[in-house]
């Protein structure tokens, strides 16, 4: 069986984490490049970006506008932690939230969509608690933005995806961990 959304969002940390020749040609898959360690070489970045575009992916940069406007990005991600607003970057902004407070500072940055993280049960030694299916769709009922859910994305829970109100969804390690699962959801 399938997931069916009308966007996936997948986070990279670098252009080698991920390869493009797995995925199929695609208007659905959004890319967000989120490299908070040691800067990637602006080339091999421009490179990855022509390579999202030839197979219709859209493909964000985090947290840095002036690299996003050189590379010709898509878009911008905003991290849960970054507070500036970016009025002067357009075209389209994805923000990222854990609880109200900050899915309405994403509001307020201009974001259109919000990334809203830890759907499922995680089980990472720093991060406790989730929100579960229950608990995102009456949230995602308060909000006319589009609210993506992350987190705990695994084989087990896949399907349950189905019931969540929302046009997408997010992952970070899955796609990493089983490449195959993008077989499942594309």
């Amino acid at each position: 069986m399938f997931i069916i959304k009308s966007n996936y969002y997948l986070y990279i940390e670098n252009t080698l984490s991920i390869n493009l020749n797995v995925l199929k040609k695609n208007k659905k898959i959004i890319i967000i490049y989120r490299n908070n360690g040691a800067q990637e070489d602006f080339k091999k970045l421009d490179v990855f970006r022509r390579k999202c575009k030839t197979k219709n992916f859209k493909f964000y940069i985090a947290n840095n506008s002036i690299l996003a406007k050189k590379c010709k990005a898509d878009g911008l991600y905003i991290s849960s932690y970054n507070k500036k607003i970016y009025s002067k970057y357009n075209p389209s902004l994805i923000g990222s939230a854990h609880n109200f407070k900050e899915i309405y500072e994403k509001i307020k940055q201009g974001c259109s969509t919000v990334v809203l993280s830890r759907l499922f049960k995680t089980f990472y030694n720093d991060k406790k608690g989730y929100l579960g299916l229950v608990k995102f769709n009456l949230i995602r009922k308060n909000y006319l933005i589009d609210l993506i859910p992350l987190g705990g994305i695994n084989d087990d829970n896949l399907l349950k995806l189905n019931l969540v109100k929302s046009k997408g969804l997010c992952l970070l390690s899955e796609i990493k961990k089983k490449p195959a699962i993008s077989n499942r959801l594309f």
